[in-house]
This record gives C-alpha cells, structure tokens and sequence, in this order.
C-alpha cells in the first residue's frame, strides 16, 4: 500500500475542536513514515469590530503555538521535516491587516480554507445547504479572489460549498475559479476528513470538471487528532477517489515547487 509522504494540513488541541498534543501527532507522522509533517491550525485573527471566533487559535495562544511547534521543529530535525503554517479564510476588507498582525509570527505558509464567504461575523458559512446560485457564485468569487492574493499555498477543501442545485450550474461556476486556480497553478486539495465523515466534500462533479480542466491536486488529511496521520488505508480511498476522476495528485514537497 502506497505511503502517505507529506501533510501539510495538521490543526492542534488550541483550535478547540482537535485533540492530542503537538507531539503525539510528530510520533503518529513518524510512525506512519510520513517524511514532511505541516501543522495548519486555524489562524488566529484580530477583528477590527472585536468579534471572536469560536473555532480558531484564540490570539493569547499563538505564541505559544508557533513557540511550542519551532522547538518540536528542531527537536525532531533528524526524524521529520516539519513546517508551521496555519489554515485562514480570506476576508478582503481585513486581509492586509491581517497579514501585517501574522508578520510577527514565524508562520511558513498559508492554506486558504474558506468556511465563510467573504464575513464570518455575518454568519456566511458556506457549509449550510443552498440552492441559491448567488451563495455558489460568491464562493468561487472569494476563491478566485484568495487565490490572486499569491499569498495561499493551496486551496483546502475548495469545494467545501454545499450547494445542492443542478450540476450544470456547479459546474459553470466551478470552472470559473478552476481556470483561475490552473493560470496561477495553485493546488487544490482532496480533503481526507471529508471523504471519511461522508462531508458534502470532495464532490464529484468539482473533481471531475478539475480533471477536465488539468488543474493539480494534493491529499491533505485535515488531522484533527494523531490517529488519522496514520491511517493508510484511508489515504488509499483518497488516491483511489482522484484516480476515478483522472486528477493529477502531487507526489513533491509543494513548500519547493
């Protein structure tokens, strides 16, 4: 069975839904012969009207995320390469103050996970079922406009919006953001978490117009405890989900490409 070499999509105990600490995740990377481990929780982010986040690494612990995972780095240089980023949401009207306030962090990457459309304090999640094609619409608009940020990794979950319409009109407005995604060749990820709880990603109809359109594509375990890291027979369902569709799955480290 076919290894899992890299993840670069790791949440921590301090997002609040995730469990396990920093280096019971390591040991389960290194157990499964994981080679590149990325931790990616959700980022921490100061907002101007002082709304706070339920689901993110609250701002009086990420120091200690970034100081704990730096010393881990070092600590186990021989056995892994690790590298410390975060998950976050692009939200236009406060992303440069954003990436000014995670200036002072040693963050390595970003990976744009959009839970939200364009706001979170307005409520605009993009998980609750829609047919409305204006919700589909601003998804893939916020997409498209992350991904021209060049600041994104990759696109985690990009097709995370539960849209229940018509194909065809998933479709139309998927490939919009898919040829965006291929001209500035940002990866998109099949996201393992979501195969595994039957989420309403990956979803078919995206991977299949991804395929069509060439675009290139990761697995990214989405690890919310140790214990998935080393899970290979899921990892074996995810490679055998983008074979299905034909989708260019990248075997290298994508901190390189």
């Amino acid at each position: 069975m076919e290894k899992l070499i890299a993840n670069y999509h790791t949440h921590t105990y301090r997002c609040g839904h995730a469990e396990g600490t920093d280096r019971e995740f390591i040991e389960s990377a290194i157990a499964a012969g994981i080679k590149i481990l990325g931790f990616s929780d959700h980022s921490p982010m100061i907002f101007p009207s002082g709304h706070t986040s339920s689901f993110r690494v609250p701002a009086e612990k990420a120091g200690d995320y970034f100081d704990s995972l730096t010393a881990l780095k070092d600590e186990y240089k021989n056995d892994i390469e690790i590298h410390i980023g975060v998950e976050a949401e692009y939200y236009p009207h406060m992303f440069d103050s954003y990436l000014e306030y995670m200036s002072a962090f040693p963050c390595e990457y970003f990976i744009c996970g959009q839970h939200f459309i364009y706001d979170e304090e307005k409520g605009n999640s993009s998980f609750g079922k829609t047919e409305d094609v204006n919700i589909l619409s601003s998804y893939f608009d916020n997409l498209i406009e992350a991904v021209k940020t060049e600041k994104f990794l990759y696109i985690a979950h990009p097709d995370l919006v539960n849209f229940t319409g018509d194909d065809e009109t998933y479709a139309f407005h998927a490939k919009r953001f898919l040829k965006v995604a291929l001209e500035y060749d940002i990866p998109l990820e099949i996201n393992r978490l979501g195969l595994e709880d039957g989420r309403q990603y990956p979803k078919d109809i995206f991977w299949k117009c991804a395929a069509e359109t060439g675009n290139r594509a990761i697995i990214g375990i989405d690890a919310h405890s140790p214990g998935p890291l080393s899970d290979l027979p899921m990892h074996r369902r995810c490679i055998e989900y983008a074979g299905k569709f034909g989708v260019n799955l990248i075997k290298d480290n994508i901190l390189s490409l």
